[in-house]
């Protein structure tokens, strides 16, 4: 039947699409309308057709085959986890709130813990209490500069609890690269003789982890996709190699090795990473000397990416961690954390920790996310996208490699500048709203004031800390997207005072009502009090209304035609009582100016650096 139905539409050639698509264009550049340039650096086209598959050479395996592009198993039933914090909850609470988490859909836990103390065993059968180690997967984090001792702890209670060995799931995060990130110098010194020590400990327990890779440190800097992952294979080549030359047999270093990715927003692009990561990772540990494939297989937990979220209109995250999480499920993760919507300013409560876990429940139970391996194999985007990535990412790595290796090139200060010139043209985009962060640059929330429980010290960004003699390299700098953001609508909303800005709309009524929710959005942005009407029958009508209302800036939204002598008008109405912007830019700007105009906003304004000035214009410091 099938076949009957496509045989009466005749095939259609890709030059055939392409004159179509010209003739649609009118002459447009074709590179500039329709070619997305990433941020990764390569283009993507607006369509693909099975003839950009003929040299992908990763098509054809399946799940669980090297190179593992559609998987490491059979099936795609990933664990749901959550973190608890051991430090401010005791080891008592943190235990109520695994178990409560567990009771309500988790199969995975987490704890952070001081990795410099060491956890006595009695402590330990506090933690995990009422948790079956046969069947729950237990994870330690905060492990920088782990203790042998943390872990001898742990599988002391699990043997205690009569938890055969391949039956143990669990995973400890000992990172010493991470110090290094996070502050610049290595937390301990000799760490490939710790590395061996708990290797030692764990010989007789085959599935636990208990080497870490922080790849969401790179996100959490605002890198690319690509830097994430190369950066991130480039840690555990670090490794592999380290451990290998200490004598550890090449497949004993890769399955105890466990990888933690973050899940953007650019959904396609981060099923298409955790695909490329699988096949970069299998071909790596390949060229180690690791033959056996279970080991050859990257164990990925990902956890939704914290530089997405924002502080004011928090509810989007809910959003924003569903699309990650949804890309992460289709990309066949082993596991996965949806952090809470409020994860970025205080303490998740019962509320936002139930919503993030259940975001994973309906992706299992409603949407049945788990019940098919890797929906996205044969789409020519993500199978292109795929091969996309990882070309760069491997070129990136190679680099790295080439400089001697992840801490050479930390060292150098070569991953540094790399995120930062990456972080920055993030940054331009944000502000100038090329990059939409909802709630935040774009259609905020007009009535919203800052919470309590935000502090200035989430909202501002940090400085880069000053290089200091023991540090090897200046430190990663974490931070959020949406930061310059709200640490400017945060100084306005503790100001004490809301500056007022009124719509004064006049003439042609499409132009005049357009303009006025472009200037309401854009003024709103920096929690100013926005004030939209329908429309004037003069200007003069709508200035006496403008100073009646007591407004700080008083806007023209009208057409580029009527603003010729409209906003002239205006001005001189409104003398030095008000600001006097105009919306748009007038084919008159200049013209505008000369008669003292100079105040202008259009979708060319950097948002965020106009919306200081007028911060700064108004008395807002």
């Amino acid at each position: 039947m099938a076949e009957k139905l496509f045989a009466e539409f005749p095939p259609v050639t890709t030059e055939q699409w392409e004159e179509v698509i010209q003739k649609d264009l009118k002459g447009a550049d074709y590179e500039k309308k329709l070619v997305w340039r990433t941020q990764e650096g390569f283009s993507v086209r607006p369509y693909y057709r099975a003839e950009n598959l003929k040299d992908i050479k990763h098509l054809g395996t399946e799940a669980g085959v090297f190179p593992f592009v559609r998987g490491t198993k059979d099936d795609n039933n990933w664990l749901t986890r959550q973190d608890y914090c051991t430090v401010s909850e005791g080891f008592e609470g943190a235990n109520k709130q695994a178990v409560d988490g567990l009771a309500k859909g988790l199969n995975s836990v987490g704890f952070y813990v001081d990795g410099k103390k060491a956890i006595a065993v009695e402590d330990m059968k506090v933690l995990v209490k009422g948790i079956d180690l046969a069947k729950v997967e237990v994870n330690f984090r905060g492990c920088c500069c782990a203790t042998a001792e943390i872990v001898k702890s742990f599988v002391a209670v699990a043997a205690e609890q009569g938890v055969a060995p391949e039956d143990l799931k669990a995973s400890f995060d000992y990172d010493p690269i991470r110090g290094l990130n996070k502050n610049g110098k290595f937390c301990t010194d000799g760490y490939v003789a710790k590395m061996k020590e708990i290797l030692e400990v764990v010989k007789d327990w085959p599935r636990v982890r208990v080497f870490g890779v922080e790849a969401y440190a790179f996100n959490d800097a605002g890198s690319s996709i690509v830097e994430e992952l190369a950066f991130a294979l480039a840690i555990g080549s670090e490794y592999m190699n380290a451990l290998i030359e200490a004598g550890v047999e090449p497949k004993e270093a890769a399955r105890r090795m466990k990888f933690t990715f973050s899940v953007g927003s650019t959904y396609f692009m981060e099923i298409a990473k955790f695909r490329a990561a699988r096949m970069l990772w299998a071909n790596i540990t390949k060229a180690y000397g690791v033959e056996k494939e279970c080991c050859q297989k990257m164990k990925i937990h990902a956890r939704t990416s914290e530089w997405n979220q924002t502080a004011y209109d928090a509810y989007v995250n809910m959003l924003r961690g569903t699309s990650e999480a949804m890309s992460a499920a289709i990309a066949g993760v082993d596991s996965l954390d949806v952090l809470p919507f409020d994860h970025s300013f205080r303490k998740a409560g019962e509320f936002s920790n139930r919503i993030a876990r259940n975001v994973q429940t309906i992706l299992k139970e409603e949407a049945h996310f788990n019940k098919v391996v890797d929906p996205a194999a044969g789409s020519y985007y993500i199978e292109t996208l795929t091969q996309s990535i990882a070309d760069a990412a491997w070129t990136l790595f190679n680099k790295v490699e080439g400089m001697g290796g992840y801490v050479e090139a930390f060292k150098a200060g070569f991953i540094q500048e790399t995120i930062k010139a990456t972080s920055a043209d993030r940054d331009k985009k944000i502000a100038t709203r090329r990059q939409t962060i909802l709630g935040t640059n774009q259609f905020p929330n007009f009535t919203e004031k800052v919470n309590d429980d935000v502090t200035i010290d989430v909202v501002t960004r940090k400085a880069a800390a000053e290089k200091t003699a023991e540090m090897i390299g200046q430190p990663l700098e974490k931070y959020r997207g949406a930061q310059a953001f709200e640490a400017m609508r945060y100084k306005t909303d503790k100001s004490g005072k809301q500056p007022v800005a009124f719509m004064v709309t006049y003439g042609n009524l499409a132009m005049c009502r357009a303009r006025a929710q472009f200037a309401c959005n854009f003024f709103a942005v920096a929690g100013f009090k926005v004030v939209d009407n329908n429309r004037f029958a003069s200007v003069e009508e709508g200035v006496k209304a403008a100073l009646e209302a007591k407004a700080d800036i008083i806007v023209a939204c009208s057409s580029d035609e009527e603003y010729a002598e409209g906003a002239v008008e205006m001005a001189n109405l409104v003398g030095n009582k008000a600001i006097v912007v105009v919306a748009g830019e007038p084919a008159c700007k200049e013209d505008l100016m000369a008669k003292g105009l100079s105040n202008f906003i259009s979708v060319k304004s950097n948002v965020l650096e106009t919306l200081k000035e007028y911060q700064s214009k108004l008395g807002i410091n």
